[in-house]
């Protein structure tokens, strides 16, 4: 790592922090994203409680497949995984002996099915095996339940129980499958493909859903970054014909994607909505909903807003039900971590504790941010997400590296560095990934740097997360709380699509000489 000190220091007051986009009580309307935050591949249903359930895709982040919860279909809250820790049988997911960079949780399924009272989810991983997780409830305990056969991977799967609890499984990319499952929803019972890309033109499609509605069967997917397709049939085996459900049409946040790719999901009211999602880096994949109708054919007609774009406001589905807040502070209260915290890669759980605080203790002796295990992310929040923590660090030990990252595939960062009986506030730019073997090319540039000789510091991100915006990250510290400096230069955050997730608060802490040293983290404030 490159160093040299910049005199970039000075005293300033962060951005107008964003606050969350809530449907309060009485609304009429409301905003998209309906969550301005990465959960994107999206299989949205009803539980048995008649209440909405959001299944998403994490990538290598652990605990896997986040779940969120609804009564209204606009205010979410997270609830919890279905995937408790990334238990694929390679120590790559541990960060040992490689790492999994953007593996993991793929586009997947999770669906209720009121015979046996189980939720189910099931995904591909690796593009090799295909694994069935199971639960009483949807907040768990989820459980491994069945692994299939290596190379039966359902890659971008969507479950449908029918009316007969039979269960069928729609998956493929270019090539799409139906496969139906045994009784127990465990193994497969046979496998039959149903249409291809070049049915419709194209050279690829993926992002399988699988529906049923008055006696047709439907497949919604899409291809990659412009039209969503629907296809319907009379049997799941089909033959199937299709209809483009959105073409290229224009994105609800400033300079986002095409919406594409998610679920259809019938309200109570008997109304239907298409969850999407837009792609707006550097902040992620964000959720969109829009109306559906059908049309005398029986096939669903988008909603377009007034000049045909994905609108930014639509009329509420339901009456508005407030959940709890996106933003906040986290004091670690209780023994375990709040479903909001999401670890890269499998964590040491020898190396943390959660006790009304959380401790990090040095994991990994590297000098490698993307090798360092234990580094504990949080999605950031908002166009203008600023997140804050603070920490006691008396048991640092010497060569020991902790602080606050804007992380993904190229980061920046704030921290705290010992070298021998010094203490240095140290800003980082530039940390890379190669985005095709996911190796560390760069392990950054030190853009500014100040002593401390105070051993409780609060350490501030604060960015601009609008794909339209300057993308820049800026990074402060204070001794008391109440007077920030900010440190080094603005970074500006990486915009490409390869890592997928999008940016991330990252708290780290890993040694360069030896394990033995750890922190406290009294808080994490996101706004």
């Amino acid at each position: 790592m490159s160093r040299f000190t910049t005199s970039t220091v000075r005293t300033s007051t962060t951005r107008s922090a964003s606050t969350s986009s809530i449907a309060l009580p009485g609304a009429t309307t409301f905003n998209n994203p309906v969550v301005y935050e990465d959960f994107a591949d999206n299989d949205v249903s009803v539980g048995p409680d008649g209440v909405y359930y959001f299944s998403a895709s994490n990538m290598h982040y652990s605990p896997g497949a986040p779940i969120l919860r609804s009564y209204d279909l606009v205010n979410w809250e997270i609830i919890g995984h279905s995937v408790p820790t990334l238990d694929f049988g390679d120590v790559r997911y541990n960060l040992a002996g490689g790492k999994a960079y953007r593996g993991g949780t793929w586009a997947s399924t999770m669906r209720y099915r009121a015979s046996n009272r189980l939720w189910y989810w099931i995904g591909c991983v690796d593009f090799w095996y295909t694994y069935v997780y199971t639960a009483p409830s949807v907040t768990g305990p989820w459980t491994r339940s069945a692994v299939l056969p290596g190379g039966t991977c359902y890659y971008d799967c969507g479950l449908l129980i029918d009316d007969d609890d039979t269960m069928y499984v729609v998956y493929g990319a270019t090539d799409v499958k139906v496969a139906q499952l045994s009784a127990d929803g465990l193994s497969e019972v046979r496998s039959q493909g149903v249409f291809s890309a070049s049915d419709v033109g194209k050279d690829g499609i993926e992002g399988n859903r699988m529906y049923k509605r008055n006696g047709f069967y439907y497949i919604l997917d899409d291809h990659p970054g412009d039209t969503t397709y629907i296809w319907k049939s009379t049997s799941p085996w089909g033959p199937y014909t299709s209809k483009i459900l959105v073409n290229s049409v224009r994105s609800p946040v400033p300079a986002g994607g095409v919406p594409h790719q998610g679920s259809l999901i019938q309200a109570s009211t008997g109304a239907w909505y298409y969850m999407s999602f837009t792609w707006s880096y550097p902040a992620g994949r964000m959720p969109v909903l829009a109306p559906v109708t059908w049309g005398s054919d029986d096939f669903p007609v988008f909603v377009p807003d007034a000049s045909g774009g994905w609108g930014a406001s639509y009329s509420m589905p339901l009456p508005a039900r407030p959940l709890s807040n996106w933003t906040g502070t986290d004091t670690f209260q209780g023994t375990s971590l709040s479903p909001a915290w999401e670890w890269n890669h499998n964590p040491d759980n020898t190396k943390y504790k959660v006790n009304n605080g959380l401790t990090l203790s040095t994991a990994t002796v590297t000098d490698d941010l993307y090798a360092a295990r234990n580094t504990l992310t949080h999605r950031i929040h908002g166009e203008f997400p600023v997140g804050t923590i603070v920490v006691d660090f008396t048991n640092m030990a010497d060569g020991d590296r902790f602080g606050l990252a804007a992380f993904r595939d190229r980061s920046a960062s704030i921290g705290v560095y010992r070298d021998g009986n010094a203490y240095t506030i140290t800003v980082v730019h530039n940390m890379t990934q190669d985005e095709s073997t996911w190796d560390t090319t760069s392990k950054g540039t030190v853009m500014a740097t100040a002593s401390i000789n105070a051993k409780k510091i609060w350490l501030r991100a604060s960015l601009d997360a609008r794909a339209s915006g300057s993308k820049a990250a800026d990074f402060y510290y204070s001794t008391n709380g109440s007077n920030f400096v900010q440190l080094g230069p603005s970074y500006t955050m990486w915009t490409n699509w390869a890592y997928f997730m999008g940016y991330r608060f990252g708290i780290f802490n890993y040694a360069t000489k030896q394990l033995g040293g750890s922190i406290a983290v009294s808080s994490f404030t996101g706004i």
